[in-house]
């Protein structure tokens, strides 16, 4: 697979030259982090000036929600945190981090979810989010909804509101969003898993 089966959710969300040049920076990497699995790269977008900025234009652009309507953005690690605090600088927001089990300094709130391909923990410092706070939670890529909903989890246990979701990327057939409930959601790029 190329990047030609990668298309626009909203095609009207960004002119033709614009998400193609998006699309070509997405690279397909076959069988990783294991046989079966079709990774998608979004690494040389970052790299590419005039992608990342594409990229955060189009975040902006396309929110699940308005700017007014959450508090702060929580991105989840590893690319959540690439895009993340630049999404939420861009709108005047703080960013709160999701990372991998054992890389916060205690206390914590963790939960633990399914992978395509195994199982994970993630965390969230225990006074990271004010109660009723409005989350708007990012990462590059919904599959299956395992870790987004996960973050969703810590959230609330938190004592916070999500307010929504927003992804670069979202592989279609595997419900991801589906498993998230009604909550407002956004996805750039569609693809086949």
């Amino acid at each position: 697979m190329t990047s030609t089966d990668i298309t626009l959710t909203d095609p009207a969300s960004m002119d033709k030259e614009d998400a193609d040049y998006l699309i070509s920076l997405v690279r397909a990497i076959p069988g990783f982090p294991k046989e079966g699995i079709l990774f998608r790269d979004i690494m040389p977008v970052l790299a590419d000036a005039r992608g990342l900025s594409i990229l955060m234009d189009a975040l902006v652009s396309n929110l699940s929600i308005a700017n007014d309507e959450f508090d702060a953005v929580a991105g989840l690690e590893a690319r959540g945190f690439l895009f993340g605090p630049a999404l939420a600088e861009r709108l005047g927001k703080g960013f709160i981090a999701v990372r991998k089990a054992g890389k916060l300094p205690p206390p914590t709130v963790s939960e633990s979810y399914a992978l395509e391909y195994g199982e994970a923990t993630i965390e969230i410092e225990r006074n990271a989010i004010r109660e009723g706070e409005r989350v708007l939670i990012v990462d590059d890529l919904i599959a299956t909804g395992g870790s987004a909903s996960a973050a969703r989890d810590l959230v609330i246990s938190c004592g916070g509101v999500v307010a929504g979701f927003s992804f670069i990327m979202e592989l279609s057939g595997l419900d991801g969003v589906k498993a998230l409930g009604d909550y407002p959601t956004s996805s750039l790029l569609m693809m086949p898993a």
